[in-house]
């Protein structure tokens, strides 16, 4: 996918973020798996910080918060390399679910490792690496989840 300049970018990356959030608002509304309601809606909640986080670069640059902003290197066990892709249906089991959250959260991370590759200026690469390293930290607690759900039936 070939992209003008950084402006378009960041408006496909805010519209992507706006997607996530409004996925994992969804299945939290929808589904009603014993306390992952509120975990799905967390995860709306922090793709909302990274479409605000977009949306306030595209406006004046990286804000003064990501300055102090913290990397560290999050694991990759994996698991969605193994999925394929599917869509969300309503009554899909808390499994399938975790699976189709986990491969978004992967094509996420590509994305943003992808606009990494491309960035142009430092303040750019500092913004795709905040935005990887937060992509990468919701893979792990979703492919963490289903290893654990896995586990607790007898897999």
């Amino acid at each position: 996918m070939e992209f003008e300049n950084l402006a378009a970018i960041l408006d496909f990356a805010i519209e992507k973020e706006l997607e996530a959030a409004e996925f994992y608002t969804h299945i939290s509304q929808e589904e009603a798996f014993s306390g992952a309601g509120r975990m799905f809606e967390e995860f709306a909640q922090e793709e909302r910080k990274h479409q605000q986080l977009l949306q306030d670069f595209k406006a004046g640059g990286l804000a003064a918060s990501m300055e102090d902003y913290q990397f560290k290197w999050i694991s990759d066990i994996k698991r969605s390399d193994y999925v394929v892709d599917s869509e969300y249906s309503r009554g899909m089991g808390y499994s399938d679910i975790l699976m189709l959250a986990m491969k978004r959260e992967e094509k996420a991370l590509q994305l943003y490792n992808d606009f990494l590759e491309k960035a142009d200026s430092e303040e750019s690469r500092t913004l795709f690496k905040v935005l990887c390293q937060e992509e990468a930290k919701h893979k792990l607690a979703l492919e963490t989840m289903y290893d654990d759900y896995m586990a607790e039936m007898g897999d």
